[in-house]
């Protein structure tokens, strides 16, 4: 019958290597464990070009017609049109605090580390 293995700790524990103040190491934490008062400010998600296409048939319909707005009213109209609803998504994305992930955005997390700061001091 073979003997049982045990875990490495479980040894050194057994052969008195961590007895006579030959304990393992206590951890340290090299700072204090307290929150930062600011977190960096990224962009939480790669913002993409909209309405590309409609400025490029805009602007195909500029150079076609020598740059008159006459001949292209319905494709500039095309094009505010994709401008301001692409603008109205990205408001409503603006109302939501929350990305899709369930994480704040950097700005909304240092407004609110700057209205609830660290205590550093015991009263």
């Amino acid at each position: 019958m073979a003997a049982p293995a045990y875990p490495a700790w479980v040894t050194r524990w057994v052969s008195g290597q961590w007895r006579n103040k030959k304990r393992p190491p206590a951890l340290r934490p090299p700072r204090p464990l307290a929150l930062a008062d600011k977190v960096a400010n990224r962009r939480e998600q790669p913002t993409e070009a909209t309405c590309i296409t409609e400025m490029s048939v805009m602007m195909a319909c500029w150079k076609q017609n020598d740059f008159n707005d006459a001949p292209c009213a319905e494709e500039i109209r095309m094009f505010y049109d994709c401008v301001a609803k692409a603008e109205k998504e990205r408001k409503n994305q603006n109302e939501d605090t929350l990305s899709s992930r369930g994480n704040l955005p950097s700005s909304k997390v240092n407004k609110l580390l700057r209205r609830f700061p660290q205590i550093t001091r015991y009263v």
